[in-house]
């Protein structure tokens, strides 16, 4: 069964609750969404507030997966550029497939369901994501269609003596 995707859903308690949720789970499996485990919902929150506030000017847009069960089970967030010489291309930030999912092709569905949001988006031409090395994310993405762009060596720092590269990825949408 395929998840049910939402661009620009209500943000009610519950989705809040579940994108939380999806986010410290992710996290805890390991996942590369910006924490690095153990971390918990608490340390999250600040950053989930972020993303809800930029949401709010209108600078990103939401884009969630609801499971069977009505379960939040994947999220990403679009966020425009704001330099005007890059309105052209949106950014792709915190990709998330809870565990439980993984391995059922809801990540290519979360990028795809992306993929279709952005050419909804008046002028965006291409979609940029950036993702952490030594994970082997990139083959993912590249298998959905982006292309590496660029990359730089051991700008991510997930713990003393293990730093990781920032891989620059972009998917043209024309």
């Amino acid at each position: 069964m395929s998840l049910t995707f939402t661009l620009d859903p209500a943000v009610t308690p519950a989705l809040r609750d579940g994108i939380l949720d999806l986010w410290t789970d992710v996290s805890n499996a390991g996942g590369a969404v910006g924490f690095v485990a153990p971390v918990e919902r608490e340390t999250i929150r600040p950053e989930l507030v972020k993303h809800f506030a930029a949401m709010a000017d209108g600078r990103t847009r939401l884009l969630v997966g609801h499971d069977a069960e009505g379960q939040v089970a994947a999220a990403a967030f679009l966020t425009f550029n704001t330099h005007r010489l890059m309105t052209h291309w949106l950014w792709l930030y915190t990709v998330m497939v809870h565990p439980r999912h993984q391995g059922k092709g809801y990540g290519r569905d979360l990028l795809g369901a992306a993929a279709d949001a952005a050419r909804g988006i008046d002028g965006i031409e291409a979609i940029r994501l950036t993702c952490r090395g030594g994970l082997g994310l990139e083959r993912f993405y590249g298998s959905c269609g982006y292309k590496e762009v660029g990359r730089i060596p051991d700008a991510i720092r997930v713990a003393p003596g293990d730093d990781r590269d920032d891989v620059i990825m972009l998917l043209p949408l024309r």
